[in-house]
């Protein structure tokens, strides 16, 4: 029988299979990578989602929670900085920690990505469609009418879904437009917040400089909890790196425009959540854990701020499905070229240079998930609650394999100035051991639902790689070791 020719593992195979199923390069301006940094965070949803669980966790040790993460978040985008440099992927960690550590572990990085961004779906369609009927129909309806929530968020997720598949050019067009909105009203409200909670009466917390250190995130697991929450507000950042093979001067432009990222939502989220813990009270907070932005929104702008502030989760929940879409088909598509999973999944549409299969597939097995998330929960709290704390867990698993793919990858250089010292060596490896004692130690704290989304599913991955083995050992599973210049310079 004669072979296939697109089933032959060689490496002159390899390279037509690359050129043939290319992405469409240079597709992504500098600009634009900084931006889907920014909306792949998703800087008003994660405020909106996940201020009543931070809080919850940590009380007014939240701020705290945010800058203690957010240090090591930074040696983690370092880690994917460099490693762009010399390693521009669009399977990004599913690459990295292959050539840096083992194929194996890189198969399981990717799995991670892929697992964390289809829970993802279910937690973000759910607002989407909820502040969209909010907006028009009332927080009545938003709140009773499951079957017409449904129905708009998963509209919503399938306009993304058309926007991510006709072209890297539609989609940054697109985030332009809904991002600058978001982050513009973020910004405004911002401004008007902080000296209303300075210089108004408020029924919250009084603020204390100490809500930044560790005095209040002491006790059983306080900490961890914490620092997975705000994992999980940091998360997306990284689609930068799975648009390296469509951005221009990606090997240096991906990594700088993840720290950008980072600082900039890092700074929108610890002024909103400070001032949420000053403007509201406890019960307030918890009691709209779905969205406390729009409670917040009214207190610093009674009448027509908590609409206002709708309007900014609603584009930046939408915006961020479109950017998680992204990150998931572009790792499925790198696995899929490289034989991990079917080759199916490899294929990219000629007109659009698009991953169109991986894309419909995850947006099939998503609306699944999404409509039975919504049929079965007991509460949106609920919901958003499991998926943040699962989704934590497989983002520490393969950020602390990336950051440790870095060090490993590049141990040859890191002593060559003192800045390849601190940026390849200390502030990385700061990141990856981080996030791997937040791995371990969330775990018995967890609830067993958390942990069979959040670890069952990463195990499930060993499945594909044990049937996909064979015909991935030389297109992935022989992968040649990272090839850093002995003079690099950071």
């Amino acid at each position: 029988m004669t072979q296939n020719p697109l089933e032959t593992d060689t490496s002159l195979q390899r390279a037509i299979d690359y050129q043939e199923h290319a992405l469409q390069a240079g597709g992504v301006s500098k600009a634009g990578s900084t931006l889907m940094a920014v909306a792949g965070s998703a800087p008003a949803y994660s405020i909106a989602a996940s201020t009543a669980l931070l809080i919850g966790a940590a009380g007014v040790g939240a701020p705290a929670a945010l800058l203690w993460c957010g240090i090591p978040m930074l040696g983690i985008a370092f880690a994917f900085g460099y490693l762009a440099r010399v390693d521009t992927h669009a399977g990004a960690s599913f690459s990295w920690v292959a050539r840096g550590l083992h194929p194996i572990l890189g198969f399981l990085a990717g799995w991670a990505v892929v697992i964390s961004a289809t829970i993802f779906m279910v937690a973000g369609a759910l607002p989407a469609g909820q502040m969209t009927v909010a907006l028009f129909a009332g927080d009545k309806v938003a709140n009773e009418n499951t079957l017409l929530v449904t129905l708009v968020g998963a509209l919503w997720f399938l306009v993304m879904a058309a926007a991510v598949i006709f072209g890297v050019h539609t989609t940054e067009r697109a985030q332009w437009i809904m991002s600058i909105i978001e982050v513009g009203i973020l910004v405004v409200f911002a401004a008007i917040a902080i000296p209303r909670a300075i210089t108004t009466y408020h029924h919250g917390e009084t603020f204390s400089w100490d809500w930044f250190g560790f005095g209040h995130l002491t006790g059983a697991g306080v900490f961890v909890a914490a620092a997975l929450i705000a994992a999980f507000y940091y998360w997306g950042w990284d689609v930068t790196a799975n648009l390296g093979e469509e951005t221009k001067n990606a090997h240096k432009t991906t990594g700088l425009a993840g720290v950008l990222g980072i600082v900039i939502v890092f700074i929108l989220f610890e002024i909103y959540t400070t001032t949420t813990l000053v403007m509201l009270p406890g019960k307030t907070i918890e009691a709209n854990s779905g969205n406390v932005l729009s409670v917040l929104g009214d207190a610093i702008m009674p009448g027509i701020g908590g609409k206002i502030l709708i309007i900014a989760v609603a584009l930046s929940t939408i915006a961020t499905l479109e950017t998680t879409l992204v990150q998931v088909s572009r790792t499925l598509f790198a696995m899929g070229r490289d034989r991990t999973i079917p080759f199916a999944f490899g294929r990219i549409n000629r007109k659009w240079k698009t991953p169109v299969f991986a894309t419909l597939v995850v947006v099939g097995v998503s609306l699944l998930l999404f409509v039975l998330a919504n049929v079965f929960g007991d509460s949106v709290g609920q919901i958003l609650g499991w998926a943040i704390s699962s989704i934590g867990l497989q983002i520490a698993f393969y950020y602390s394999l990336a950051g440790f793919a870095l060090i490993i990858g590049f141990r040859k250089v890191i002593f060559r100035s003192l800045k390849n010292f601190l940026l390849i060596g200390v502030w990385p490896f700061v990141g990856a051991v981080f996030m791997l004692y937040i791995f371990f130690a969330a775990i018995p704290n967890n609830e067993p639902v958390v942990n069979i989304l959040g670890l069952g599913l990463i195990a499930i991955g060993i499945i594909p790689l044990a049937l996909f083995y064979r015909k991935a050992k030389d297109a992935y599973f022989s992968r040649r070791p990272l090839e850093v210049p002995e003079d690099f310079a950071a």
